[in-house]
């Protein structure tokens, strides 16, 4: 992989087919033609703490760390968001029946490995987390909000509002500057890259795991 391209050139086009299989996948496809009742999107929404469980633990730790630092940006945090959200969708002992399904366990377990042995690797889940939320993430809220009813940016969409960010254009534009800036050399931006291909690829299997549990009716 040659490096004439700037680094979040190379990260976007170099995981285009994953991001792509995990955006048309069965199960996001049933789910935003409203083929799926509210129950596959709440368990898509447990899903989803998990791995944000996951990425945000580390994140105070992470913090002053040199290379995933720089990416820390309370502003993105989602946690708070989501537990509001799973308040509003499954009740308010929601935590009493969370469960993870093996894919997302496996997802959420890279994660943590990445948090804690070797930052850049962070950096790439971080990537393909929030800068999807930001983008993707609103085609999903809208959908939502459409088809079960959701107040717009209301409880069981707030996962997908991001409130502190007034310009998300501008703040991805930041985002990809500190990507091309990262602390990295040739052989390891190869190795980020690669790592953001897993990543899109173990979501791609959350997306699987989830079809299979909510398969359209014939």
């Amino acid at each position: 992989m040659r490096m004439d391209s700037s680094f979040s050139t190379l990260i976007r086009t170099a995981s285009h087919q994953q991001h792509v299989e995990a955006e048309t996948s069965t199960f996001m496809s049933d789910l935003l033609g409203g083929g799926l009742g509210v129950d596959a999107y709440a368990r898509y929404t447990e899903q989803l703490w998990f791995v944000y469980e996951a990425l945000e633990a580390a994140a105070g730790r992470l913090a002053a760390d040199p290379v995933a630092g720089p990416f820390v940006r309370p502003e993105l945090l989602r946690l708070a968001s989501l537990e509001r959200d799973l308040a509003h969708l499954r009740g308010a002992d929601w935590r009493t029946g969370l469960t993870a399904l093996p894919a997302t366990e496996a997802y959420a377990a890279r994660v943590r490995e990445c948090a804690e042995e070797w930052p850049a690797g962070y950096v790439a889940h971080h990537y393909t987390r929030y800068l999807g939320d930001l983008s993707g993430g609103q085609i999903i809220r809208d959908k939502a909000e459409r088809t079960w009813g959701f107040a717009r940016k209301g409880d069981g969409v707030r996962f997908y509002v991001f409130e502190e960010i007034s310009n998300p254009a501008a703040f991805k534009r930041e985002y990809r500057d500190l990507l091309d800036g990262i602390r990295a050399d040739d052989l390891e931006k190869q190795r980020v890259v690669a790592e953001c291909k897993r990543a899109f690829a173990l979501n791609t299997a959350v997306f699987r795991a989830l079809g299979e549990e909510f398969p359209l009716s014939a």
